[in-house]
């Protein structure tokens, strides 16, 4: 099941799935910021928080490469499938700053996301993706 979910996270973020993250979250669903110390519960907050992340994350342009000759623009690089569950390690650059990271992803027998627990390294890029996701939190919320 979690594959096929995860087929669908990656419809979602290139802008071809169709009823977005209301067709992907449990209404139920739990979010887990490595920004914020406690747990976001419920679907509209989560997809306020995966939007403002899409909007936060998509990378620097991709004539800015990494030191190392990466692109810079955000890409999963690998993924770890297992029972209800995966995990989706991603890299891109922000401002500048390296970002590295994962998604945890835990869905239901119904095929939604129950569970998004979003961690980031290193601090630079802690510190960096918390300011341009409170920024972004509150254009969000102001819009809404």
């Amino acid at each position: 099941m979690i594959e096929h979910v995860i087929e669908r996270w990656h419809q979602y973020m290139r802008g071809e799935l169709e009823g977005g993250l209301d067709e992907l979250l449990d209404d139920d669903v739990v979010f887990y910021s490595p920004i914020v110390y406690t747990p976001q519960a419920g679907k509209a907050i989560t997809k306020l928080y995966l939007q403002a992340a899409g909007a936060t994350l998509p990378g620097d342009e991709p004539s800015s490469a990494t030191p190392d000759g990466r692109d810079s623009r955000f890409r999963y690089t690998k993924e770890v499938p297992a029972g209800d569950t995966a995990v989706l390690e991603f890299e891109t650059t922000v401002d500048g700053k390296y970002v590295n990271g994962v998604d945890i992803i835990r869905c239901n027998d119904a095929g939604r996301i129950v569970e998004f627990r979003v961690m980031i390294r290193p601090l630079q890029a802690v510190n960096i993706v918390h300011q341009q996701m409170k920024s972004m939190l509150e254009t969000l919320q102001e819009q809404s």
